[in-house]
């Protein structure tokens, strides 16, 4: 036999397992300490009793996989009384260079004939029952006795002499792809048919003979069909234009765990956790593993893949590693007596009760309410239409076709009535008829010396086999071909992957553009592999929407899309893999229904379903080759001989060698040829027809430029300019309605279309945009993006032309000195930190913050400088995103325009970017951008290093410009911390370099009130994002030192966001600006009303802007801090609540602050709760004391560098946050406290304005207000 490469048989091995009843019956070690359980119920050790044939050069025999997984816990025995119906179960054996070969086991069961075995049974039996008499001493009370004695009769033990003894036996197909129905089917009729020898018409070994020898394997996208013993089995191969391989039913797994349940698994086996399958049935093992791995296309598992762990095999469990196994569960366990090495990262499911634990904060699947949807409306589609019988099977039922398994006489199949065509499996008339026929003779010679075919068998198969099995069983559109059942099955299947498929293909819409191809060779590439980016993952993020992110960012880090890329990448050395070609061709699908847009914004139900079951039903229908039928190879056996109940060993001379005559294995490939040039030929007229429509249509929708006339082509470039656009108008539009939120719905300019489109989305559309008006007309295309190959391009040009050096000064801190000489930059350095004094005045000079430069090339650099943006695309994306945060995109885009000798060379004369009416107002509807303010760059890259510029301004006026102590100073923003830095001496400002903070939030500026002069008087704080030109400005107007103000040697100031529009050029410098935060002295107006109407009005404010804040979308929500305590916020308005009618500055020598009228509250009410008091207290009271005194306690011992106004601000944050501040207004009002502190028209003395403020803050405690941590200065909020 000549040695193939690749399988070419439709079976590889048929395998036998069970007892070798000449061997000692031995127990299975591999399954653990079992010597304690009755011997029934103890598994014992298995063997391989034959397998045909030896081996194969393909598909070596592994004897110990094979037996293992054939019977998982080994044999087992039972007695009359127990049930014994058979039970299938498929499997896989991954080999170590990763090839695959599957399996296809029916355990049945035997009654055991040998002697000795069941002697060693008896004798097991009585030395477990006397193990069992042992435990109990004789002594034990009787009650205990009789116990025993009725549990030991109630047992019944076995008896060789009464009793019948069963043992498993196992026959098994082992397969190069995994057509497990077919296999299923094979094996179920020939263990029915060795059940009942008298009525078979040949031996068992002609059946095993046809299916490993005679039946091919069918080549991809053909169904062929084969026979067993009682009716025709049916098996498709999907093409490489389908979905790969699933013999499994999809609908029995949903029916299992549920929509719910399949996606929770399907999105831990996406971010490759462990999953743990747990199950009383193999094929259900199986059928969730293969199941969840088929709805991962495009991508592959690549990780651990056991679906049946045999029960040697548990200590895999122990693995640190992602993997995907199945647990047989043992009857009367559960998962609390596993013992599982961890279950943090694990997914485990029990498939019988429908349980499954999934690890905690698993992130929604992106589009996965859009998912659920659909499955549910393809789940109630099939469910009448699978029919009751399929929606009522479990594995392992024997599937039955609905015209019966078997004729009504029996296994004989030439019982039937159809006869005049010859019966099966031999067809004597219709071979007569022929042969006797002269005309037929000469037909013959000549099909015969031209190869159409080789012998009358031929003829007779392929014009027979349909018409005899039409009335045999149950087909679609009741003609031939695959039962509707079955073919129901597999649409459900290739529905259900379809719109998982189709949830792929809208999230990866634009991978391609992320791929990073190498420069260099192919055995470069895979040597230098692991050291290799493959993919540009931080400018994919930027562009999905922000809830997307949580599941894309765990899932692009995993070992099944790193392969994916990793095969992309390959296909420009070599052959694309199907699946990746075939992933490829469905997103070019997408992008063509949506008129070639690169990028699909808004999700859309899956529309490939009805043209690939189509496909699906025409390879159904029309069967392309029906094997040989079975025939007679043992003719000194005759089918008498078997014993009933009892499958044979088979005989090795017979089914161990290939067949005689190996021309059947050629004429066979002769048929496959004959039906394929049939279909060839079909397919290539219909293909030139359709090729016609299509050329015709292309020739109207785009015309061919060279092949046009000069008017023609004008007209078609114009249509095209306008359509880009009116493309650019719209999505301007968008973004800036998705921008203004409310205000722009309330104009007039809201539109549906854009409702719940994420602002990444927005942007990602308008980079695709400019690529494409980038890409029109092109000379010649250089790279992947045509924006910054015209970036590059201009910047080597201006590079290359500019001699002149560009002012350090207007440059950032990284960038100024490139190019200076080392001693002039610490000149210059020393220069820009030192504060000179102005002349006789002795004030020290403050801080100059100049604007940032507006140069292209400068933002290039930048963007350049980013480690963690690998390809053109992202560096395109990134500087767009850069260029809006800035206001800069329009500026900069004309600014790379401007050079037209560029745009001559790389350009043609029709193309957009040299239409100079269309281009001005292309640059204007981006101008209009300006108009609101995008975080899209702060936003989408957290790990980017960024360089900051703080400037201190201290007041002037009283000469303390500067102070002795040493300076601190911690910035804070909504995605990090950067903790202490210290303001070097008789410095106003400082660079720094820390990982994105994001939008900044607070400031905590403080000193260690050290030194002669340590008392500071600080206007204000200015920070500059020295990469997004974002200046914010941090109010303080109060001192830092003890002895003065309040004593408070720290500030903690809220971030407000300076805007500013780009043409402001002046340089940013303020001298005395008002003291916001200073504490205000009561009003002494004579009209007390007016400031009680103020104060109202603006608390009322304050709250209503909390209110809207959490009522508008995530993604619209501003900063609470700023709420909260910036100016005119929560804090600033209870103050002057708490500060209207104040005595403090009138009866009092000293100041006081509010905070000594908390401390005195505080003494008064831990008075009361310790029976100090004239009445008594009920429990509402009580507790309203105690959480009072208990923050006020923790606020004095958190920190001793914070004033009284800081911890008069921590009170209000946190007695808000914990929604208890409108209750301690009463308590608070009800004290002799209060009385001696303010005066009768306060807030605190009358009872209609307290019910005011109570009513008022009411409507704050529906909601969660978070507070960050440099907001709590150390306060614990577990109280």
């Amino acid at each position: 036999m000549a040695v193939q490469d690749k399988p070419f048989r439709f079976v590889d091995y048929f395998v036998i397992c069970g007892l070798d009843e000449n061997a000692d019956l031995e127990p299975d070690k591999l399954s653990g300490d079992t010597q304690q359980s009755p011997p029934l119920e103890r598994p014992y050790k298995s063997r391989v009793l034959a397998h045909f044939p030896e081996n194969v050069t393909w598909n070596p025999f592994d004897e110990n996989a094979v037996g293992m997984l054939c019977l998982p816990r080994g044999l087992s025995f039972k007695t009359q009384w127990d049930s014994r119906q058979p039970k299938f179960h498929s499997f896989v054996i991954t080999r170590e260079n990763g090839s695959k070969a599957y399996g296809s086991a029916l355990i049945f069961y035997e009654e055991v004939m040998a002697k000795s075995v069941l002697d060693t049974m008896q004798t097991l039996h009585a030395m477990h029952q006397a193990n069992v008499a042992v435990k109990f001493s004789l002594d034990s009370p009787e009650p205990v006795r009789r116990i025993m004695s009725e549990r030991k009769s109630k047992q019944c033990p076995f008896d060789a002499v009464r009793d019948k003894l069963f043992v498993s036996k196992c026959i098994c197909l082992v397969t190069p792809m995994p057509f497990v129905r077919s296999c299923q089917q094979f094996l179920y009729q020939l263990y029915e048919a060795s059940q009942k020898p008298s009525q078979l018409t040949m031996t068992l070994e002609s059946y095993v003979f046809n299916i490993i020898y005679d039946v091919p394997l069918p080549p991809s996208g053909r169904s062929m069909q084969f026979f067993s013993c009682a009716s025709p089995i049916y098996v498709i191969r999907p093409s490489t234009d389908d979905l790969p391989l699933l013999d499994f039913s999809l609908y029995d797994m949903f029916k299992l765990l549920g929509i719910d349940g399949v996606v929770d698994i399907f999105k831990c086996v996406l971010l490759e956790h462990q999953i743990l399958l747990y199950s009383s049935d193999y094929q259900r093992l199986m059928l969730v593993a293969e199941g969840m791995t088929s709805l991962i296309f495009p991508f592959q598992w690549q990780l651990v893949y056991v679906p049946i762990l045999p029960a040697s095999m548990q200590h895999f469990l122990d693995a640190p590693v992602p993997f995907i196994m199945g647990l047989y569960k043992v009857s009367n366990t559960d998962k609390s007596q596993l013992v599982l090495p961890s279950e943090a990262n694990m997914c485990f499911v029990e498939i019988d009760n429908k349980n499954i634990d999934f690890p905690e904060d698993l992130p929604m699947f992106p589009y996965q309410n859009e998912l659920k949807i659909e499955l549910t409306q393809v789940i109630n589609k099939y469910q009448n239409i699978i029919g009751a019988e399929t929606m009522s099977r479990s594995y392992p039922t024997t599937p039955r076709r609905e015209t019966g398994y078997k004729s009504s006489s029996g296994l004989r199949p030439d019982d039937t009535s159809n006869t005049n065509t010859g019966s099966w499996p031999n067809s004597p008339k219709r071979k007569e008829i022929l042969q006797n026929s002269e005309a037929w003779k000469k037909i013959s010679s000549i099909a015969k010396k031209t190869g159409v075919w080789d012998s009358i068998e031929d003829i007779v198969l392929e014009d027979s086999a349909p018409g005899d099995n039409d009335r045999e069983k149950d087909s679609i559109d009741g003609g031939s071909g695959m039962p509707s059942c079955e073919v129901n099955t597999l649409k459900f299947n290739n529905a259900v992957r379809e719109i998982v498929l189709n949830c792929f293909v809208h999230m990866f819409s634009s991978y391609e553009n992320f791929v990073i191809n190498p420069s260099q060779d192919l055995e470069s590439w895979l040597s230098n592999r692991e050291t290799i980016h493959n993919f540009d993952k931080a400018a994919f993020l930027s562009d999905q929407p922000a809830s997307h992110l949580p599941f894309l960012s765990a899932f692009i880090e995993t070992q099944m899309f790193t392969t994916l890329m990793d095969n992309k990448i390959v296909s420009q050395w070599e052959e694309t893999d199907p699946g990746l070609q075939l992933f490829d061709a469905r997103i070019k699908n997408l992008k063509d229904a949506a008129g070639g847009e690169p990028r699909i914004i808004t999700y859309s139900p899956c529309s490939t379903m009805e043209r690939t079951e189509q496909s699906l039903e025409k390879k159904a229908k029309n069967i392309n080759f029906i094997a040989c039928k079975p025939h007679e190879i043992a003719s000194h056996i005759s089918p008498s001989q078997y014993v009933g109940g009892v499958f044979p060993l088979l005989s090795k001379e017979l089914l161990n060698s290939e067949p005689a005559n190996s021309k059947s294995k050629f004429r066979e490939n002769a048929k496959w040829r004959r039906k394929d040039r049939q279909l060839q030929h079909k397919e290539h007229l219909q293909t030139n027809v359709e090729a016609d429509q299509q050329e015709q249509y292309l020739r109207i929708r785009k015309p061919q430029l060279p092949d046009m006339s000069q008017a023609g082509t004008a007209q078609t470039n114009w249509k095209f300019v306008e359509t880009l656009l009116k493309e650019c108008k719209t999505k301007t539009k968008k973004m800036l309605v998705d921008k203004m939120g409310q205000e722009a719905v309330e104009l007039g300019h809201g539109e549906a279309s854009i409702i719940g489109v994420e602002e990444n989305t927005l942007i990602a559309s308008l980079c695709d945009l400019l690529e494409r008006i980038w890409s029109h007309g092109l000379q010649a295309k250089k790279g992947k993006s045509a924006v910054w190959s015209h970036l590059l391009s201009y910047q080597e040009t201006e590079e290359s032309s500019d001699n002149k050096p560009v002012d350090p000064k207007l440059l950032t801190p990284d960038l100024s000195n490139i190019g200076m000489d080392p001693d002039k930059v610490q000149q210059e350095r020393g220069s820009e930190k030192t504060h000179r004094r102005r002349g006789s005045q002795g004030r020290i000079e403050l801080p100059v913050l100049r604007p940032m430069p507006k140069s292209l090339l400068i933002d290039m650099k930048k963007i350049q400088q980013m480690s963690d943006i690998h390809t053109d695309v992202g560096k395109t994306r990134a500087l767009i995103r850069l260029a809006l945060e800035r206001k800069m995109l329009s500026a900069h885009l004309k600014q790379l325009l401007s050079n037209t000798d560029l745009l001559r060379n790389l350009y043609k004369r029709y193309a957009f970017l040299r239409c100079e009416d269309e281009r001005e107002q292309f640059l204007y509807h981006l101008l209009s951008l300006n108009a609101v303010d995008f975080f899209c760059f702060t936003n989408i890259f957290p790990n980017s290093v960024v360089p900051y510029r703080i400037l201190v301004y201290p007041s002037t006026k009283l000469g303390c410009s500067t102070t002795s102590a040493n300076v601190w100073i911690s910035l804070a923003g909504q995605m990090g911390e950067t903790g202490s830095m210290e303001l070097p001496k008789s410095l106003l400002e400082m660079n720094f370099e820390h990982k994105n903070l994001g939008i900044l939030t607070t400031l905590r500026i403080g000193h260690d009130n050290s030194g002669m002069m340590p008392r500071w008087l600080v206007e204000y704080v200015l920070v500059r994002n020295e990469l997004t030109g974002h200046t914010y400005r941090f109010n303080c107007g109060r001192w830092l030192g003890r002895g003065i103000d309040d004593g408070s040697t720290e500030r903690l100031l809220v971030a407000e966001l300076m805007h500013h529009t780009i043409d402001t050029e002046d340089e940013v410098v303020v001298t005395s600006p008002p003291r916001t935060c200073s504490p205000k002295s009561p009003r002494k107006s004579h009209d007390a009303n007016s400031g009680l109407a103020d104060i109202q009005e603006n608390l009322g404010q304050a709250v209503n802007n909390l209110v809207k804040h959490f009522y508008k979308p995530e993604k619209e929500r501003g900063n609470i801090t700023y709420l909260l305590c910036g100016d005119k916020g929560l804090v600033h308005c209870m103050e002057q609540v708490f500060q209207f009618g104040f005595r403090s500055s009138r009866l009092f020598r000293n100041k006081i602050f509010i905070w000594d009228y908390m401390e005195r509250l505080k003494t008064f009410f831990e008075s009361a709760l310790s029976g100090n008091t004239s009445h008594q207290l009920n429990e509402v009271t009580k507790a309203g004391y105690w959480l009072f005194c208990d923050l006020v306690g923790k606020i004095n011992t958190a920190s001793d560098t914070v004033g009284k106004d800081g911890k008069f601000q921590v009170f209000i944050c946190v007695g808000i946050r914990k929604r208890c501040l409108h209750r301690w207004l009463p308590l608070m009002a009800d004290t002799t406290v209060t009385a001696q502190m303010y005066e009768e028209n306060s807030f605190l003395r009358n009872q209609a304005h307290i019910n005011f403020v109570m009513h008022i803050l009411d409507s704050l405690t529906e909601f969660d207000i978070p507070l960050e941590t440099s907001l709590l200065r150390g306060i614990d909020l577990g109280m």
